[in-house]
Formats: C-alpha cells, structure tokens, sequence
C-alpha cells in the first residue's frame, strides 16, 4: 500500500481566470460554489494566507473589477462628451457675438458708395449713397471713440429733444452719432437748434451737425457749425436723419435741439424769425440784408420803411453807436445794421460802455452781434452777446467790421452804448491767448507752428524747430497729375487735408476711376470738378482752395443725367462747397 502522506498535491491555475471577459451564469455549479466561498473569505476579518486563498482573492477582483469598470467607463464617456459640447456651444455664441459686433461697427463708420472704385472717406458723399449707413447707426446707437456715454438712437415720439454728448459740455474726439426721426404721416418733422457751439467754420468740413431728409427723387442735405444757432428748420418728410460727427481735435460744447410733428399747412417759425416761401424760416439778420434770401422775395419787401432811425454807414478814427431811444427803453421790432470802416493799414477796436438787453440763456430774441467783416456770414462772427454784463472788448483782423442789433416784440430793456476807434497794424496789442503776427494780426495760439501760414509775413511758422510740427515751408508744388494739367492753375500742394490725400501719387490713384468718363460730352466739366478737389489749387500764402460752388453745380447740371445712364449717382454735395466766386476763398479750375 503505497504512503501517500509525503506526497504534494499543487493547484494548477485555471485557464479561466485567465479570461477577462467572464459571466458566471455559463459557469459550473462547483465553480460558482467556490466564488462564493472565496468571496467570504474574502470577506472575514481573519483570512487565511494560502496559496489557493490568494488565488481566489485575485480571480474575485477581477470578477468584481469587471462590471465596475464597464459601467464607470460609460459615465466618463457620457460626461466627458457632455462638456465636449457644452464647449463648443459656447465658443459658437461667443464668435456669433463677435461677428455681429463687428458688422455692426463696419455699418456705423464705413459709409456706403456707388461707385465701383470706391471715393475716399473724406470726400462729401452723395446724400442716396450714405443713407443706408444712417439706418444702420440708428439701430444701433454709439459715442465717440473714447467711451464716453452712447448717443444717437431711433426717435418715434411726437415730439422731444436731444443733444450732443457730454452736453453742455464739451463733446468727445472721434465722436458719430445718428438719430432717426420718425413722425406719423401726414405729419412732417420740425427741427429747432436751441444751442450751437461746433468747430467751424462753414462749409464745417471737420465738425458737424447735419440734417438729411429724403423724398421720392431727391435727398436735401443741410449742414451747421461755428457759434450761431439756425433758423427753425420745417422740413417735408415725415423721416429724417440727423448726424452729429467730431473729429479728433479742437471741439465745443456741441448742441441742443429740439423736434416735433406739425402738419403741412401749420409749419410755423420762432417768434423772432421770418416765415417765407410757405415755411422757410430767416434769422433776422437775413431780413432786409440786400439780398433775396426767399423765393418770393418777401424778406426784402417794404425794407426802406424798417429800422430807419437806427444803423447806417460809420466812417472817420473814431465814433459811437447806441441802440435807438437809449437810455430810454429801445423800441420793439428793430434790426439795425452799422457798418464800421477805417483806414487801410488799420483796424477797428470796439468798446461797449452800457449794455443792458433782455437775458436769456440763449441769446436768441434781443442780441448784439459783430462781425468782421461787412459780409454778415456765419464764419464772420465775432461775438453774439445779451443780458446786462459788458461784452469784451472786440478787435477787427481788418479796417471792417458790422454792428448788429436786434430785438423782437417782448420784452424791452435800455439797450447798449459803444465807442470804436481806428488803430494802425503796428499799434495793436493781443490778448495773452493771442499770437501778434509781424503785421500787428492778432491769431489764435492753436495756428502757431502748426505748418500751415496763417500770418501775411510768416511770423507764425518761424522758429519752429523745437515745435510739434516741422518748420514751415512754402508747400507749393507743380501738378504732376496727367488728368489735371493744363487747369487755370498750376500749383497744388499736398497732403490734401479735406480728403485726407497724402501726395499727388495717391491722388493720381484715386482719379484713375474717373478716366472710364472720358467719352462723356460734359467730361470736361467733371474733370475740373474733380481736380478741384482731388489736386487743389495752392494759393501764394501756402494754403488750399476747394473749388467754388458753381463749378460743382455746373457739373453735376452737366453731368448728373449721363451719370444716372451709367447708374451711377451724383458722388459729391455741392452744398458743402464755398457759395462764392471771391478767388480769395474759392477756385475756378
């Protein structure tokens, strides 16, 4: 009989603990047994420590590990693929809000043009042209580039008002604000300007306010600057687009306005202006002026009967003026013109001694306004002033200068006392906020070394070196521009600071789309319109002259009808351009 008590029995390993994939229903009855066996063993606070103990508690962690980690795998899965997504529609919305920021910013500052070429941003757009741009603004208001509060905005009330930023205070560089107008129909819109203090002067080519109002077959652009406000504006749409735009430098304290909805038989004017031409209004200074402001010519009817005892001619080194019946209350109803001149070679001081007009915070019904020159223009304006505080001493740049006085039916007061007399060139004395040219001119500190010679002698532009800007050279050069030789002038001078052209290259660049209306029969016209602005005329002191008015009339009654054949529209405003023919303030190319 054979001893079996030294004899070893070893457990051979399972194969099918090996397999990783196992599923205890397809396993032996014995098997299933001995998991469970294994699995209390597993369990118990003391278990023993055999090989074959081992062996169980291996194959019971891969049994266990087996359906956690198949269900722990799905959960990642599921939740990894969640934030997948939620990533992605964030970065969706986030670039989706992107590109509407920017559409929008590209509506408010690119303006819209016909033209294939495309005209450069400076130069005056046709009013059809830029309109869609306005829409695009409104709907979406915006301030200027320096994050100043949001101006402009759709207004659809009957009535109500609006103002430049930061108003009464000085508005923001780099500002555009559009605000769309919108009455009911029948019902027009009435726009009146209450305040006015834009950099200027006309034809307000850096700061503005402008009014646009479209009808059928024709768009009317209107445009304000410098210190006056003006007249009550009755306007024939019941939409309009009112713009404000700043560039980046000098500014003012900018407007107020005011608008409402009237009918087109109840268009009416400010108590103190003149009703014309079925609803045209006319400051007073417009009215009996010498010249016909209105179709119908009323505001120069029945002149020689008005302010007969006030205004006149005033010659001689010295005098005096004074409002009609001072000491004594002034009358109502009074426009008085006096024309001030001296001697060449001399210019006229202006002292006020009593002043006492009705107040207003606006001096809009009783003023006395002077001018510097005898034409009475905006650009002219010396001061307008009311109330009962003394005017500051005024000094002409020449041996001219107005006196204005008005008054309407209200209230009346003991009106102003005046001396002036004449001063040679070489005797006047500036103000501290003043240059003194050699000549005795008095200018602005912001024209000194600014590169452009504002002096007759240059003093101005003279040891600049240590200056902002370079010293001062005449500017003048030869055309070099093939389409605009052989104009009445020869001379140009760049950069051109209206269009923002740097040199006769670019230039040359810009007018190359024009060339494609050489076969026009009133080519010719155009091309002195164009050059007059793309390649300006330079004149002796060194500055520019943008081409007169009639020249752009001309051409566009000359070329406008070709143009709408080639559905191609009218791409300048003449209205922008100087109304003269004074070579002085304007060229004839």
């Amino acid at each position: 009989m054979t001893d079996l008590t030294e004899v070893t029995v070893e457990e051979a390993p399972s194969e099918m603990y090996k397999t990783v994939f196992c599923n205890p229903a397809f396993e032996p009855e014995n098997e299933r047994e001995e998991v469970r066996e294994g699995v209390k063993t597993l369990n118990t606070t003391e278990p023993k420590r055999t090989p074959a103990s081992r062996s169980v508690q291996s194959m019971c962690a891969v049994w266990l590990g087996g359906p956690w980690c198949g269900w722990g795998a799905i959960v990642v899965s599921v939740s990894v693929l969640l934030l997948v997504a939620a990533l992605g529609l964030a970065l969706v919305l986030i670039f989706t809000q992107l590109k509407e920021e920017q559409t929008q910013e590209r509506g408010i500052v690119t303006p819209l043009d016909s033209w294939s070429g495309g005209l450069p941003q400076g130069l005056p757009p046709s009013p059809s042209d830029s309109s869609p741009s306005h829409s695009t603004a409104a709907s979406q208001p915006t301030g200027g580039a320096t994050g100043t509060r949001k101006c402009g905005g759709v207004l659809d009330e009957s009535d109500g008002t609006f103002s430049s930023p930061n108003h009464p205070a000085p508005y923001p560089p780099d500002s555009l604000c559009v605000w769309v107008i919108q009455v009911h129909p029948p019902a027009l819109v009435q726009l009146r300007v209450s305040s006015l203090a834009i950099e200027g002067p006309s034809p307000c080519l850096f700061d503005w306010l402008e009014l646009r109002e479209e009808h059928e077959e024709t768009t009317t652009v209107t445009r304000f600057c410098g210190n006056v406000a003006p007249p009550t504006v009755n306007t024939n749409s019941s939409t309009v687009w009112v713009t404000f735009r700043s560039d980046s430098s000098i500014g003012g304290n900018g407007f107020s306005a005011q608008y409402q909805a009237v009918l087109p038989l109840q268009k009416s004017c400010s108590r103190d202006e003149f009703l014309c031409d079925g609803g045209r209004c006319l400051l007073p200074v417009s009215v009996c002026d010498g010249r016909s402001n209105c179709q119908d010519q009323s505001d120069e009817a029945n002149c020689s009967q008005k302010h007969k005892e006030c205004g006149g001619q005033k010659t001689g080194p010295e005098g005096s003026l004074s409002s009609p019946n001072h000491p004594k209350p002034y009358p109502h109803q009074q426009m008085c013109t006096w024309r001030i001149s001296v001697a060449e070679g001399h210019v006229i001081q202006l002292s006020f001694r009593n002043f006492s007009l009705e107040t207003q915070e606006v001096c809009e019904f009783d003023y006395v306004e002077v001018h510097d020159s005898t034409d009475m223009a905006d650009r002219s304006v010396l001061g307008r002033y009311c109330g009962t505080n003394l005017p500051p001493e005024l000094t002409s740049s020449g041996p001219v200068m107005t006196v204005l006085f008005v008054a309407d039916e209200g209230v009346a007061d003991s009106g102003f006392y005046a001396t002036y007399r004449a001063i040679a060139l070489s005797e006047r004395t500036c103000s501290p906020a003043q240059f003194a040219c050699g000549s005795g001119e008095c200018l602005h500190q912001e024209w000194l070394c600014d590169g452009w010679t504002d002096c007759a002698d240059g003093t101005d532009e003279q040891g600049c070196g240590n200056a902002t800007y370079p010293p001062f050279t005449s500017s003048c050069e030869l055309i070099q521009v093939e389409m605009c030789q052989g104009l009445s002038y020869n001379l140009t001078s760049f950069p051109n600071i209206w269009l923002s052209i740097s040199d006769q290259r670019e230039a040359a660049e810009v007018l190359r789309q024009y060339r494609v209306l050489t076969e026009l029969p009133c080519f010719q016209a155009l091309r002195r319109l164009v050059c007059g602005m793309f390649v300006p005329l330079c004149n002796p002191q060194g500055g520019v002259l943008q081409p007169c008015r009639s020249v752009c009339v001309s051409a566009e009654q000359q070329c406008g009808q070709a143009l709408n054949m080639l559905s191609l529209s009218w791409p300048f405003n003449c209205h922008l351009l100087p109304d003269s023919q004074d070579p002085v303030e304007c060229a004839l190319p």
